[in-house]
């Protein structure tokens, strides 16, 4: 086990080395605020040098002759300057994020979610405790981070009370949340807003192409049973065993945590928010059910680009999440004004003050990599470089998955992450027939399964206090190793899961496809 001193972090052997040399690396990275920054101005650069040459190629959006556009020329610095407040405000991640969070943040901040997640492990038989807990750590993905601040912690209390150990618990938990986090049979704002990426990114080949928000919904829904019965077996089998020779051991003068009942009051306002909730979702169902419903698109269809329903998915969201929020404040005494509602939301928007500083210089990267061709001249030649290897398509899949998981040790934020790779490899692989469709699919995977073994995980100090909360020796090497397992066969089985998926044709989700065009 590992010490808590400062020490804590250097372990030794081969993967102490490797985890400390991800530390160091990760820890020379700039901010990723000004990591766009810093990429927006080396663009600009590079569009100056490269704009006088010919590279050969046939730009795909208009069958002309490719050329990089100088951004570092009077009109288009001027231009920069005159669209700055438009690039920001039309970049679309930034209202899908801010629209979904003031809902979740009603829902999170009355208690609902909170009183939720315990009634659902607190019926639980404790054969199926493990599979439940990270069923419900993965459903915990709809409440954005909820799930590391509320499940995580349940894992270990729960456990505890059940006679289990309680790291076990916690690293099921972490696994469901962070491990899984691409996969969820509940619609979430990370659909729409990893979407947005992709279909900027897709742009840049086709201006025309569309993507539905849910575009992934069917592999990380199936992908959501993947996840538990393979987490369950670790858990069961690998885990917990290692753990049997650790005794339990809180810091000095700390107690062991408890896990607080529902009282009468709470559990009574949960289940009216629950109605409310059902009530609120039968409406919706009602309202697009008739065959000339508003929600559907001129042809009648429901699941198309054009039908106002699936146009409507973050707003749906909010709903989803603020009413039931909403009902239960009240019911439980949580509010007695709609100030304490409007402070709720409040609260929600004070945690995404960095989300936005990120957004703005995230924004103004892609416009310039846009503007510039860059972007599709990188696409091009690498697609040309990988046409020329003859891979087949499933080795670059695997690539993908395999290079997002590399990048993810070094740069926690999916968002930031996608937006930094989507324009290169989203564009690269539709010149090589895959759609960006697959391509977001393979990226989440990536994204998901290394989440739980880098210590630059914003969250992963607090798992270790969590952990340290039964077992006061902890440090961030205990935890890597223990979450290690679920990091390595999630990669190999999920990956293994996406190729099956393809080969069998299953949809990836709404209007989405493998293939491109």
């Amino acid at each position: 086990m590992a010490t808590t001193d400062k020490d804590s972090t250097k372990q030794t052997g081969l993967l102490g080395r490797a985890l400390d040399f991800i530390e160091w690396a990760g820890n020379k990275l700039p901010d990723p605020a000004m990591l766009f920054l810093g990429l927006m101005l080396l663009v600009w650069i590079f569009s100056a040098l490269l704009s006088p040459i010919d590279f050969g190629e046939i730009d795909p959006r208009n069958g002309q002759e490719l050329q990089v556009t100088n951004l570092l020329t009077g009109e288009r610095l001027a231009l920069f300057l005159t669209s700055m407040v438009s690039v920001f405000m039309n970049f679309a991640p930034l209202g899908v994020v801010l629209v979904a969070m003031l809902g979740i943040g009603i829902a999170e901040h009355s208690g609902y979610i909170n009183v939720g997640l315990k009634k659902l492990l607190g019926f639980t038989p404790r054969a199926l405790l493990t599979p439940m807990l990270i069923l419900v750590a993965i459903v915990s993905h709809t409440a954005a981070d909820a799930g590391y601040v509320l499940v995580i912690p349940l894992g270990g209390v729960i456990f505890y009370a059940a006679g289990r150990h309680p790291l076990a618990g916690i690293a099921a938990a972490f696994a469901g949340v962070s491990g899984g986090f691409s996969a969820n049979f509940i619609p979430s704002g990370i659909d729409p807003l990893l979407q947005s990426f992709t279909q900027e990114a897709a742009q840049l080949v086709n201006p025309e192409m569309l993507l539905n928000p849910l575009n992934n919904w069917g592999f990380t829904a199936a992908s959501s049973i993947l996840i538990v019965l393979v987490g369950w077996y670790i858990t069961d089998k690998i885990v917990e065993p290692r753990l049997q020779g650790v005794k339990v051991e809180p810091a000095d003068g700390e107690e062991l945590p408890t896990m607080e009942d529902v009282s009468a009051k709470e559990s009574r306002a949960f289940w009216f928010a629950t109605l409310g909730m059902m009530g609120f979702l039968g409406l919706l169902v009602l309202w697009a059910f008739p065959g000339d419903s508003p929600l559907r698109d001129p042809d009648g269809e429901l699941t198309t680009f054009a039908a106002p329903l699936m146009r409507s998915i973050v707003p749906i969201i909010f709903l989803v999440t603020a009413v039931p929020g909403i009902i239960y404040g009240y019911a439980a005494g949580v509010f007695t004004s709609s100030k304490d509602m409007i402070s709720t939301m409040t609260k929600a928007m004070q945690s995404m003050g960095y989300y936005m500083v990120m957004a703005f210089f995230c924004a103004l990267f892609i416009d310039a990599f846009g503007q510039s061709n860059i972007g599709i001249l990188i696409a091009l030649k690498g697609a040309n470089f990988l046409e020329a290897l003859q891979l087949p398509g499933q080795a670059t899949i695997v690539g993908i998955i395999f290079l997002s998981a590399f990048v993810n040790l070094l740069v926690g934020s999916a968002s930031a992450k996608w937006a930094l790779i989507a324009p290169i490899f989203v564009p690269m692989l539709m010149q090589l027939g895959i759609s960006p469709d697959l391509t977001q699919a393979a990226y989440r995977v990536g994204d998901s399964v290394s989440n739980i073994i880098t210590p630059l995980l914003p969250y992963f100090p607090l798992i270790v206090v969590f952990c340290q909360r039964y077992v006061k020796s902890t440090g961030i090497g205990t935890l890597v190793s223990m979450m290690l397992p679920y990091s390595v066969i999630f990669l190999v089985t999920w990956t293994l899961f996406l190729l099956a998926y393809w080969a069998l044709g299953i949809p990836l989700g709404l209007q989405s496809s493998y293939v491109y065009p």
